[in-house]
């Protein structure tokens, strides 16, 4: 990555220069690109996900945004405590150290924060990877299988084996390929000290996830039996490799 940063009166943006020499605020701009017919899809979900064609290719753009009750008092405005800790930049220099270890996550473009006073907003920009569904659809469409589970328990594997710790492991953030599976969102992640303590956790919000979703619709007893078990198998046989 040939990384830079490019400030104006909009705010701070640091991007990969390797992917495209030049980028400003016109691509944290939704009506830019609508109005080059180049707006694919705007997804839905808390952060406001929107599929971009830029000249680095395909990309999605995210804005950040609170969830739960702080939503309505703070709405997409953070406390500003520097700029090497604001979300996007965090998330920036995570996807950059996650994609030098060789783990399957989108290539990070560009990251913006705007300041206002106490306060900031942001904005993430990611190559999107093609041909993927989430691991929430495949459940949904009943192509949640021990192979697949067991697949998803070696890539979160390989993930903690780094220290990495997603904050919201979810079945929403797996992304199944044909050939790969991949985790996206990182915001929050951080790299952490191994231990069994946080990793048991993670996989536990991932549990919590497939049952909420509906995994255990034939009872929690055959989703023990048929789903869990293997995605253990490759989770433990990952990180010991």
């Amino acid at each position: 990555m040939h990384e830079q940063l490019h400030q104006d009166a909009e705010g701070v943006i640091l991007f990969d220069a390797d992917l495209s020499p030049q980028v400003d605020g016109a691509w944290f701009d939704l009506d830019y690109w609508r109005e080059r017919a180049a707006l694919s899809t705007l997804g839905g979900g808390r952060g406001g996900i929107a599929v971009i064609a830029t000249p680095a290719g395909e990309c999605v753009l995210r804005h950040y945004r609170r969830g739960g009750m702080v939503a309505a008092l703070m709405g997409d405005r953070y406390l500003w405590t520097g700029a090497d800790r604001t979300r996007s930049v965090a998330e920036f220099r995570l996807l950059q150290a996650m994609g030098k270890l060789g783990l399957p996550v989108p290539h990070v473009v560009a990251a913006r924060y705007q300041r206002a006073g106490l306060y900031y907003r942001a904005d993430l920009i990611t190559r999107r990877i093609a041909e993927t569904g989430t691991l929430a659809e495949c459940l949904a469409e009943g192509r949640l299988d021990a192979e697949l589970a067991q697949e998803v328990g070696a890539l979160v594997a390989r993930f903690h084996r780094e220290g990495i710790w997603h904050a919201d492991l979810n079945a929403h953030n797996v992304l199944v390929a044909p050939a790969a599976l991949y985790l996206i969102d990182f915001d929050r992640g951080r790299i952490r000290a191994p231990g069994a303590g946080w990793r048991m956790a993670n996989l536990q919000r991932l549990r919590r996830s497939l049952f909420k979703l509906g995994a255990a619709a034939d009872g929690e007893e055959a989703f023990d039996q048929k789903i869990w078990p293997p995605l253990m198998y490759g989770y433990e046989r990952t990180l010991s490799a």
